[in-house]
């Protein structure tokens, strides 16, 4: 279910500091989802299924990493504080390594969650995925529907019609996707920061700054200064997925953390997070996350 901006990043469950793998009581592997699935600490949690965040922060998969479909890819990284293993889009599985850690250690870690991996990579070769290509006729997720992109038959310049929504196109027949993605992402820029701030008045909520972000791996998050960021996608999806996301951020400004009392302020709020949980987990692939 993470933005810039200043002080810790919340959106998830923020830094757990100095990991190292316990001696007695080795990593669970987080329930993930296989398309950005990250594997942490015992500790750490899991948010709506889709991946594992740190401490406050709804967090990429490592960035790039070259190796062939299957591979382990090793990457050290100055900022982490604990090993990690992600699994990206095409199949490659990166193993984090802390500042202080060692290859040895982050070997042995893969080997602790191989199971966890291969489960992932099943779940992400079965995870549903929206058409690469879109014409006339292609089905999309729009607006919590999927809806065909059809020919919009008023004016001259080229338009298609997404349910009752009309978006000028520059070809017909070039693939659509580029040219109405990019009007989803000016309307997700005017529509999704003013339900936040409005989401944030009635809960009382001191909001600083709202942005609105393509991130790949997570829907939003919140920093502790108050700044809220959104993907751009909550567009696609129904209107209370969407407010369930603004209100799960805003509640980290409460506790920013996703302890049962984080949980109790998101109840309290939005008492269909559930629903909206289930609708992401089903769909979210949809959405091309």
């Amino acid at each position: 279910m993470t933005a810039g901006g200043p002080g810790p990043e919340r959106g998830g469950p923020g830094r757990a500091g100095g990991l190292a793998l316990p001696s007695t009581r080795p990593p669970r592997p987080s329930r993930t989802d296989a398309g950005n699935a990250d594997v942490t600490d015992w500790k750490q949690h899991d948010w709506f299924g889709q991946f594992a965040p740190e401490h406050g922060v709804h967090r990429a998969p490592p960035a790039a990493a070259d190796g062939p479909r299957g591979a382990i890819v090793f990457r050290r990284s100055a900022s982490a504080r604990a090993y990690r293993l992600s699994l990206k889009r095409d199949g490659v599985a990166v193993a984090t390594i802390p500042a202080r850690g060692s290859l040895r250690e982050a070997e042995r870690f893969v080997e602790l969650n191989r199971e966890w991996l291969e489960r992932a990579r099943v779940r992400q070769r079965l995870r549903p995925r929206a058409a690469e290509v879109w014409t006339l006729g292609t089905r999309v997720l729009w607006r919590g529907d999927f809806a065909e992109i059809r020919c919009a038959c008023a004016g001259s310049r080229p338009s298609v019609c997404l349910g009752s929504d009309v978006f000028r196109v520059p070809r017909l027949e070039d693939d659509l996707r580029p040219a109405l993605e990019a009007r989803f992402i000016r309307l997700a820029k005017v529509e999704l920061p003013a339900r936040a701030w409005e989401l944030a008045a009635q809960t009382g909520m001191n909001l600083s700054r709202v942005s609105v972000r393509d991130q790949r791996s997570r829907w939003g998050s919140c920093t502790a200064s108050g700044a809220v960021s959104l993907n751009w996608r909550l567009i696609l999806t129904p209107e209370s997925v969407r407010d369930y996301i603004i209100h799960h951020e805003l509640m980290h400004l409460r506790e920013m953390n996703h302890s049962p009392r984080f949980w109790e302020c998101v109840e309290a709020v939005f008492p269909g997070w559930r629903a909206a949980e289930a609708w992401i987990k089903r769909n979210g692939g949809y959405a091309g996350l």
